[in-house]
């Protein structure tokens, strides 16, 4: 089959090298646009060039006939797309003799939107997993040609469960996509809408931690958004972002937000019914550092209360 893959960053690199490594025939590749202020090329675009793939980065598909002339000049039997925040019309999915397969770090349709990582994990779920589907011009709502399944264990972040499962595993999938295709026996399962939800980008406003919650919820809260975009609390005027923490059960009582102890292994924090163990932070956007050598340069000590201003 001709394989067009559409996709960026270090996902949509492996799922190429990936395609390649077993022989198949890619045609071509979509990506980002680079940087409009200089930065890094998308790593896609560096090992599609690096094999001497032709490389298309439009900026949008919406009402473009002549993007969608471009694509169909690569006369693709089947698009792959992965990790894609562009809108792609039906037009241009459609374009491919086999149609388009997308690949979703979601249990569709639950979690449909761009952060289905982050919001499993705040919202206390215990397993999540990945979906290859057939997109339309719904959000997430095309139907479904596979899915596999993904414990979210309670010292998961956003970070471990991605990077540690859902990339890898979703990599494989895509992979066994494709051969269901080529052998016909691919499925088109439509959606369970009574089960649909929805929610948009995790950001800052989404991620400040209310110290009076439970210690589960203001854990699953900062693991949740580790490390993008980060769970915050205030301190002293600062906005600090807490990263790389762990959950304490138990343990000496104190206020909630309030710090009970800064040592070399980091910050110690009251929740109710347990501690939180920060290790590494960000004040006001700066670098991250160990929590235990700002919490000294903050001169904040034993029984000072965080989130309070």
């Amino acid at each position: 089959m001709r394989i067009v893959v559409h996709g960026q960053q270090a996902f949509g690199k492996s799922v190429l090298e990936a395609l390649i490594e077993r022989g198949e025939n890619v045609v071509g590749v979509y990506c980002a646009p680079d940087p409009a202020q200089g930065g890094r090329v998308d790593p896609l675009k560096e090992a599609a060039l690096a094999r001497g793939l032709p490389v298309h980065q439009p900026r949008s598909f919406r009402n473009k006939p002549e993007v969608w002339e471009e694509f169909g000049r690569l006369k693709a039997d089947l698009c792959v797309m992965a990790y894609v925040t562009l809108i792609v019309p039906e037009e241009v999915l459609n374009l491919p003799t086999r149609g388009t397969i997308q690949y979703h770090p979601s249990l569709l349709p639950r979690h449909r939107g761009p952060s289905s990582i982050n919001w499993p994990i705040i919202m206390g779920e215990t397993g999540t997993g990945l979906t290859i589907f057939w997109p339309d011009q719904g959000l997430d709502t095309g139907p479904i040609l596979l899915q596999k399944e993904v414990e979210i264990r309670d010292t998961d972040t956003l970070g471990s469960l991605y990077f540690d499962r859902l990339f890898p595993l979703g990599v494989a999938a895509l992979l066994e996509g494709v051969d269901l295709v080529r052998a016909g026996k691919a499925p088109k399962i439509v959606q369970d809408e009574s089960r649909a939800t929805y929610e948009g980008w995790c950001k800052k406003e989404n991620v400040q931690i209310d110290w009076q919650k439970p210690v589960q919820t203001v854990w699953n809260l900062i693991r949740g958004a580790d490390p993008q975009p980060g769970a915050w609390t205030t301190c002293s005027g600062a906005t600090v972002q807490l990263l790389d923490a762990k959950k304490l059960d138990g343990g000496a009582a104190g206020q909630p937000g309030e710090v009970l102890a800064v040592d070399d292994a980091g910050m110690t924090v009251a929740a109710p019914g347990g501690r939180i163990l920060v290790t590494r932070v960000r004040a006001d956007g700066g670098p991250k550092v160990a929590a235990g050598a700002f919490a000294k340069t903050a001169g904040l000590l034993p029984g000072a209360r965080l989130g309070t201003a």
